[in-house]
């Protein structure tokens, strides 16, 4: 569909313009976010999905993750941000390789998983942070999903099902319609890496039951 410009033209002889076409996101975004997945050489550091050291302290999880588009397809060529409290709920704002522990972290398909489109992190089960009311939200680790397609790269969150005390009392979580919550809401797998639980999380970006993101 062309799109126009609806402001009047300030010359009268002058003919509407065509809006200036928008550019999507992918498909290059691994090209320089995530080598090893785009064939590239690596960087002496890379930013990965491995976001705790061996010496992080709380527990550590493996968050595994798949997104859908709205023919239910993964969609493979996804990248993902994270950023997330450590399990004391505390921000880790300056980034180091050197640290136990990273906020941030990145992930795309073929990092550490062989399914198709799937992604994961190794991380810590986060603490809970307050919120602006002073009270405290639960547990969560905030994600950004970039692709081809995607205009605007999408927020949303995960929260956990073992959390579900913390779920209902959070005020966060409790903004969103009560029948959209459990597009939010990462399962724990029987399944388990090292000893270290697992939790599985769907986003789909179309259709029934699409996930819940957030205007941030």
């Amino acid at each position: 569909m062309q799109q126009y410009n609806h402001r009047q033209p300030l010359d009268p002889n002058s003919v509407f313009l065509p809006e200036t076409p928008s550019q999507t996101a992918g498909p290059y975004v691994h090209i320089g976010l995530a080598l090893n997945v785009a064939g590239l050489p690596e960087r002496e550091h890379e930013i990965a999905n491995v976001m705790a050291g061996a010496d992080a302290e709380g527990q550590r999880i493996h968050l595994h993750g798949l997104v859908l588009d709205g023919n239910d397809l993964p969609v493979e060529d996804v990248l993902i941000e994270t950023w997330q409290a450590d399990a004391q709920g505390r921000y880790v704002t300056e980034f180091s390789f050197d640290n136990a522990f990273n906020s941030f972290g990145r992930a795309a398909p073929g990092m550490g998983v062989d399914r198709a489109g799937g992604w994961s992190f190794a991380t810590v089960k986060p603490g809970r942070v307050g919120h602006p009311d002073g009270s405290e939200m639960a547990p969560h680790i905030n994600l950004m999903v970039f692709a081809r397609g995607i205009n605007i790269h999408l927020h949303t969150r995960v929260y956990f099902e073992d959390e579900a005390e913390a779920n209902q009392a959070c005020p966060f979580l409790n903004r969103v319609p009560a029948e959209r919550r459990p597009t939010l809401i990462a399962t724990r797998s029987e399944d388990s890496q090292a000893g270290e639980p697992v939790y599985e999380f769907v986003i789909r970006l179309q259709g029934q039951d699409e996930t819940v993101f957030f205007d941030f």
